[in-house]
């Protein structure tokens, strides 16, 4: 016989022993009519189970055994337990008449009784002698019993210790939250929030690409109903590499509920932290190339200033690397800036220039600026879909506002200061994925951009799925951002070619040349989550 089939045989085996050894139903529990009466033992007790394989002890498992008079007598009871589990099997209701005795105060049961076990699979197991003994004591139930399995030299001891209840204990086993902490290492490969779903006693959470190994140490923290406890221990760690676990909840009163926790998704996740900054140049239409930084994978909208600097003087970058403390760690500040306002040998310089930061490529475009931004990088399908973009973000609004009239393609060199609390900075977060027919390696081809109508890269019938988020000063504090891309009625197709594109801007209406010069938004540890 396997080892792991006959642990299983003894643990069904301790289970009816407990509850049918106190008495034969044809030679024990007998009940003399003189025999004195003893006090009344009925009602439940809650308590722990272990069961031991040659002095081999399992973990506890909480039961209830409830005690009822037989008749008038005080020393004639019915020993029963509803709806037994153990070691995850379903044993059944069980239901033994046992004699009680007393003396000095503390009530005395004993008992023994061949039994025959078949198991759930349908296996004879036999005759097997078993024996029990236990006490109740100011409302305690100890119990002791003992297996002989001659056959297979084995000897089975259960102890079972418990304490009455009062019968106003709460019924309630319910998981009231199940989450993980990301401040706990081993929860850092937990990629979504748990979700419950009580009707269904389950709970599902996605991961990212994890190993075995990872899987085996996730530590949840599982919150239940008043006086109730949870089987595996919440803040403990716990083994997923099954793909689920079975939580069981028992409430006060010993009913219990078995909660479901799966994993129901992987996910790959791309993290850009901004720690590695390159060189990149750019020649304008007049003038030299100039230098600057670029976060790695990334564009800026810096190639523009490039093109202003030869004819309305120096002006800062749009885009530049700094060190933040509280992030402990180089961030991107994007801003925007004051960039004169001038025409200049037929060229329009706009007042406002908002700084950009985005996912593609850049390729200027002197008489439409808007188009000079291509957003989106080749997509890699193997990584699955795009379903989220989460980062940390701090942002300061400038001082003075300034708007201008259509059509924006003129640039707006003559922008107007305007007041009003309508009339004060925000910045915008924006994420799409669109089809494309092509590739090359300048990036140019077949790109949204900035321009409106079906050339833009979050409006164009062409997006598949888009999300975003936009606001306010922060006050001096990072927050941490979420976007969700929503794709509506539209799929993701594994087959389609596409290009994804991130897209961070210092003034939200920056497209239409609006914004505030001082305005900066600061970006770290972006993160794209992909769902296979």
């Amino acid at each position: 016989m396997k080892k792991k089939l006959f642990y299983y045989l003894f643990a069904v085996l301790c289970t009816a022993t407990l509850f049918t050894s106190c008495s034969d139903d044809d030679d024990n529990g007998k009940n003399n009519d003189d025999q004195t009466e003893v006090t009344d033992i009925s009602g439940n007790y809650k308590g722990n189970l272990v069961v031991s394989i040659n002095g081999s002890a399992a973990d506890p498992v909480s039961q209830v055994i409830s005690i009822a008079k037989s008749g008038d007598q005080t020393s004639q009871v019915i020993l029963s337990l509803k709806k037994f589990s153990f070691a995850g099997q379903l044993v059944g209701d069980i239901e033994v008449p046992c004699t009680v005795e007393e003396k000095d105060g503390v009530q005395s049961f004993s008992g023994q009784k061949d039994l025959k076990f078949t198991t759930e699979f349908g296996q004879m197991l036999g005759t097997l002698p078993t024996s029990v003994s236990g006490t109740v004591r100011d409302g305690k139930v100890s119990m002791k019993i003992g297996v002989t399995v001659a056959a297979l030299g084995q000897t089975v001891d259960v102890a079972f210790e418990g304490d009455k209840m009062s019968g106003n204990e709460s019924g309630e086993a319910k998981i009231l939250s199940f989450t993980f902490d990301a401040s706990v290492e081993s929860n850092a490969v937990v990629s979504s929030d748990p979700v419950i779903n009580e009707e269904n006693a389950t709970i599902t959470f996605e991961v990212k690409n994890a190993s075995a190994d990872d899987l085996k140490k996730l530590v949840p923290t599982v919150v239940v109903s008043a006086k109730a406890t949870v089987t595996p221990d919440s803040e403990t760690e716990i083994d997923f590499s099954s793909g689920s676990v079975v939580f069981t909840v028992v409430a006060e009163n010993g009913s219990s509920r078995e909660y479901t926790a799966s994993i129901s998704g992987r996910t790959s996740v791309v993290n850009y932290d901004f720690e590695t900054w390159v060189s990149e140049s750019h020649k304008p239409t007049l003038g030299t190339a100039l230098a600057y930084d670029i976060p790695e994978g990334w564009r800026t909208s810096n190639p523009g200033i490039v093109e202003m600097k030869g004819m309305v003087g120096e002006k800062p970058w749009s885009v530049l690397k700094i060190t933040d403390s509280d992030r402990n760690s180089s961030a991107a500040q994007i801003q925007t800036i004051d960039s004169n306002g001038k025409s200049i040998l037929g060229f329009k310089i706009p007042k406002v220039t908002a700084g950009s930061l985005f996912l593609g490529y850049w390729k200027t475009n002197a008489k439409n600026t808007l188009n000079s931004t291509k957003f989106g990088v080749e997509y890699n399908n193997s990584l699955g879909k795009p379903v989220s973009v989460k980062g940390w973000y701090k942002y300061e609004s400038g001082k003075d506002y300034y708007t201008c009239e259509a059509p924006y393609m003129d640039n707006c060199p003559s922008a107007k200061k305007v007041d009003g609390a309508e009339y004060v900075d925000e910045y915008s977060i924006k994420v799409a994925l669109y089809t494309t027919d092509a590739f090359d390696n300048s990036g140019y081809t077949d790109c949204l951009t900035g321009e409106e109508g079906e050339l833009n890269f979050y409006t164009s019938s062409r997006v598949v799925g888009k999300g975003g988020v936009e606001g306010g000063s922060t006050d001096g504090q990072w927050k941490e951002f979420t976007i969700t891309l929503d794709y509506g009625d539209k799929e993701f197709d594994p087959n389609q070619k596409y290009r994804f594109a991130i897209v961070c801007s210092s003034s939200k209406d920056g497209d239409k040349f609006w914004g505030s010069p001082g305005s900066k938004l600061l970006v770290d540890d972006i993160e794209v989550i992909y769902k296979k």
